[in-house]
């Protein structure tokens, strides 16, 4: 099993970036996405996570009202659309899968290697 995550970059804030992770090896159809990041000095936190079926979706409060997970099962892809950047959110964006979920509480099974967002102030 193999999770991409691509799509991290620079940008200034107050700007927009939209993350994908792609996953192979086997189908996640059926399985919960999400989302982690770590920022320098810091452990890694929960950003995002949705359903199999995308009907339930959650956030961590960070990124409420800014954020917004999605999923394509066709692709076996999960996407993070970030707007209204801020420097704070400057970090290594992990895509996850699998595992168990309970509210914000996530605890996937699989890992991506990880992508970098530097939002310059």
């Amino acid at each position: 099993v193999q999770l991409q995550a691509s799509g991290g970059g620079l940008v200034q804030a107050g700007g927009s970036l939209r993350l994908s992770c792609a996953a192979s090896g086997r189908p996640f159809s059926r399985d919960g996405m999400g989302w982690f990041r770590q920022a320098p000095g810091k452990e890694r936190e929960f950003v995002s996570f949705i359903s199999w079926s995308g009907g339930s979706t959650y956030y961590a409060d960070s990124g409420k009202g800014r954020f917004t997970i999605s999923r394509d099962n066709t692709k076996n892809t999960v996407y993070l659309q970030m707007n209204s950047l801020k420097p704070e959110d400057t970090a290594v964006y992990f895509c996850a899968a699998g595992g168990w979920q309970r509210g914000s509480y996530y605890n996937p099974n699989y890992w991506g290697q990880g992508t970098q967002l530097t939002v310059s102030s």
